[in-house]
């Protein structure tokens, strides 16, 4: 059985600059990694104790003596400084030797005549290419098309390391300078899945980079039935030597968000109008859009709502737009360039719906889990009801997406740190909408 209260296994972590490599097992106190689907690039934090016995200072040091790694290596700051770990438990490995990390910044936290602490702050090396570099080409292909080509093309992003939901629509847009990452969720709003509702996120995991519909990484959880399932029951549900506790929810599910109707109608999520001036032929289009006809899969039950918010052509939230035509291509054209009315109000609809909760819980350390991971989590029924007869609540309980992820790691203990996000109520689903 996995020891909650256990560290994992540092198998390798290693600080390198221009061939010189130097290892911060035996020294790392504190390790934390961060995920996130509304990040384009992973982010690393590490804390270690140097006591001067790490490296000869060759080009820091007349007398080539022995000194800390931060100053005679030394650590600047300069982006060719790469971190490579491997650190494993029961449960999985979080492993960047092959993609090593680079150092933003290195900062002494104390210093004394015996020792010093150094915190690193460490990032993607994709996000370091992305401040390097500019978009000047146009794009005209579909989406997808695009996306993949500039990980590949500007950011250097081994095809391995690419996971592009392909899209059913083109859009033709000049790079105008922009970044990669800006680039990229530009698109993001604008992408059309084969097969759903209108809506992408771009983000990267341990795996690499993703640029996946939210309806598709909904359906790929739904229809996985070998999904991690974390049980919350207060207590270990069943003997301490039981594998089923290295899936126990350890903390008190804590919410941040939880279906906020003002917000929703805000956001427009239930009826929306959707007005558009097409300049080419001076033609005005109107769409009303509604949840029922976005097309969207969901997580739990069908939404719910006061059936007021869309009767009589009732609607919360008025979008404008100014049809493109012809704007990016060469000579006179009339084409319409990627028309919102296609994908706007749908669009809308499901990244208001997408957060409806917002929780966060803590797991024991599970290095396999990454952000856009889909997992069930079963919570404990409160009632004075006999709980032989069922005791989850089959209203909290259900499937969740990881929106924001954290592994923390140290000599004595490791911990996993989620941020769920759900769309809707119910351990059980209705089908799309």
């Amino acid at each position: 059985m996995f020891n909650l209260a256990r560290g994992s296994l540092y198998e390798e972590i290693k600080l390198e600059r221009n061939g010189t490599a130097v290892s911060l097992k035996g020294r790392t106190v504190s390790f934390s990694y961060y995920e996130s689907l509304l990040s384009p690039y992973v982010t690393a934090h590490l804390t270690y104790i140097d006591v001067g016995n790490g490296i000869k200072g060759t080009e820091t040091d007349t007398q080539e003596r022995f000194g800390t790694i931060l100053r005679s290596l030394p650590v600047e700051g300069r982006g060719d400084e790469n971190i490579s770990f491997k650190i494993t438990n029961e449960l999985g490995s979080l492993d960047f030797m092959r993609y090593p990390l680079k150092i933003r910044s290195a900062k002494p936290i104390s210093q004394d005549s015996t020792r010093e602490v150094v915190s690193l702050s460490i990032v993607s090396d994709a996000a370091l290419r992305n401040e390097n570099t500019r978009i000047y080409e146009k794009y005209y292909n579909s989406i997808s098309n695009s996306v993949s080509s500039i990980l590949t093309n500007k950011l250097k992003v081994p095809s391995s390391r690419i996971n592009v939901d392909e899209t059913k629509n083109s859009l033709a847009f000049d790079g105008k300078s922009r970044r990669p990452f800006d680039a990229i969720l530009f698109c993001a709003k604008q992408s059309i899945p084969l097969d759903g509702c209108p809506g992408f996120l771009f983000w990267e995991n341990q795996s690499g980079f993703n640029f996946r519909s939210i309806d598709n990484i909904i359906s790929s959880g739904v229809s996985n039935k070998n999904l991690p399932v974390y049980r919350y029951y207060g207590v270990a549900k069943t003997g301490l030597t039981d594998e089923q506790n290295n899936f126990r929810i350890l903390s008190s599910p804590s919410y941040t968000q939880n279906q906020d109707v003002l917000k929703a109608l805000r956001g427009g999520i239930y009826r929306t109008k959707n007005v558009a001036w097409n300049n080419n032929n001076n033609q005005y289009e109107e769409l009303y859009m509604t949840i029922d006809k976005a097309g969207l899969k969901t997580l739990g039950d069908k939404p719910k709502y006061d059936a007021k918010f869309t009767a009589n052509n009732a609607f919360t939230q008025t979008f404008k737009f100014y049809i493109d035509s012809g704007n990016n291509e060469a000579g006179i054209s009339s084409a319409i360039n990627n028309n919102p009315l296609e994908h706007f109000a749908k669009a809308a609809i499901r990244y208001n719906l997408f957060a409806t909760q917002v929780m966060n819980i803590t797991v024991a350390a599970n290095p396999s889990l990454k952000a856009g991971d889909v997992i069930e989590c079963e919570f404990e029924k409160i009632t004075l009801s006999n709980k032989s007869e069922g005791a989850a609540d089959e209203h909290q309980s259900g499937k969740y997406v990881i929106l924001h992820l954290c592994h923390s790691f140290t000599p004595t203990r490791s911990f996993t740190s989620l941020t769920l996000v759900r769309d809707t109520y119910g351990l059980y689903r209705s089908g799309n909408l």
